[in-house]
């Protein structure tokens, strides 16, 4: 269904996956105590199971809540958040295994866009990854995005966004994992 954003703040978030525009590309997401949403996110991508989703948050305070040492993201953060800069560190017991497919890290950003922020702030930090297919180009625009439409139950009205995905950054090994607009260390 494509709704408005004030409309989808009205309604209850448990299980439903819904698409929106964010600072780079349209995202797919879902609460990240869902394991119902976060399985049907990776049925829509056809994404490896084994792939964990990144985490988007409306803030560096919602961040932290996210990780075990929240000191790893504030030289980052504050060069780069909000922004096109996904940081890997070792996540809290807040985040199930669902969302990182087992793994003790998770990626967190917190987009410059003021409506995925603005949903963010209402459901909380959201399993979020790029609407498309596995291996297809990410959706930047809204009329692109509308071809997911009957296979979300939500996506948000919206414009255009830049179109590149945002730059991966491992904290811990100082590594870029996916390269993006942004330099971590500048």
């Amino acid at each position: 269904m494509i709704i408005t954003v004030e409309a989808l703040l009205e309604k209850p978030l448990v299980d439903e996956v819904i698409a929106f525009q964010t600072d780079t590309v349209y995202g797919v997401g879902c609460r990240i105590d869902s394991r119902k949403g976060v399985e049907r996110i990776y049925e829509l991508k056809g994404r490896d199971d084994r792939k964990p989703l990144p985490v988007l948050c409306a803030d560096i305070e919602d961040a932290r809540s996210l990780v075990q040492d929240p000191s790893q993201l504030e030289p980052y953060a504050a060069r780069h958040w909000p922004g096109a800069l996904t940081l890997v560190v070792k996540k809290s017991e807040v985040v199930g295994p669902h969302v990182t497919r087992g793994e003790d890290t998770i990626g967190v950003r917190v987009p410059d866009d003021d409506l995925a922020r603005r949903i963010l702030r209402h459901f909380g930090p959201m399993a979020v990854t790029s609407l498309n297919r596995s291996q297809e180009p990410s959706c930047r625009t809204f009329e692109q995005a509308k071809a997911f439409a009957d296979r979300v139950d939500y996506l948000v009205e919206g414009g255009t966004a830049k179109g590149v995905s945002s730059t991966v950054f491992d904290v811990a090994s100082k590594r870029v994992l996916r390269p993006g607009e942004v330099d971590p260390e500048g």
